[in-house]
């Protein structure tokens, strides 16, 4: 069963993506799309998941338990890369990983690109609530989707009920 985000978003997915039932994905998982053209076996996909950090707890180390938890099911783990952004008040984390992952007896080398994003509960602004956006797909296909990722990414914002 697919979780709640902790605090509402509002985002655009990237044309042609389309939205997929999350119960398919990681338990945590409140969203997922799909890429509606699979590489190699391997379907290209999107998901947003999220909570409540303990107080003081950096991006970073998110990033870090979100690591050591793809290891428990996927091998050769590795940061590709890392980047923090954005602000003091919106701090912003991003990651690149690179594993193995083994489907219905395939062997996949997949690339997920993930976003870190602290948002400030509007019903509770003394509370932060974290937001994972992430985009998995096959090492070879994973650079010609990243830029719907990113145009995905800018869309993501709090939904303050108002509607747009």
């Amino acid at each position: 069963m697919p979780t709640t985000l902790p605090v509402p978003i509002e985002f655009r997915l990237p044309e042609g993506w389309l939205p997929a039932r999350p119960e398919g994905f990681d338990p945590g998982v409140a969203f997922a799309a799909v890429h509606p053209q699979p590489d190699a076996g391997f379907t290209a996909n999107i998901t947003i998941d999220g909570g409540f950090p303990k107080d003081g707890v950096a991006l970073a180390e998110i990033a870090d338990a979100s690591v050591e938890r793809l290891r428990e099911f996927a091998e050769s783990v590795e940061v590709v890369h890392r980047r923090e952004a954005g602000s003091e008040d919106a701090p912003a984390l991003t990651q690149r990983l690179g594993f193995s992952f083994d489907t219905d007896g395939a062997r996949h080398e997949l690339v997920q690109t993930q976003v870190y994003l602290f948002l400030v509960d509007t019903g509770d602004p003394h509370k932060r609530a974290m937001i994972r956006l992430a985009l998995t797909a096959t090492a070879a296909q994973h650079d010609s989707l990243l830029g719907d990722f990113q145009d995905f990414v800018r869309t993501v914002r709090p939904d303050d009920g108002a509607g747009s």
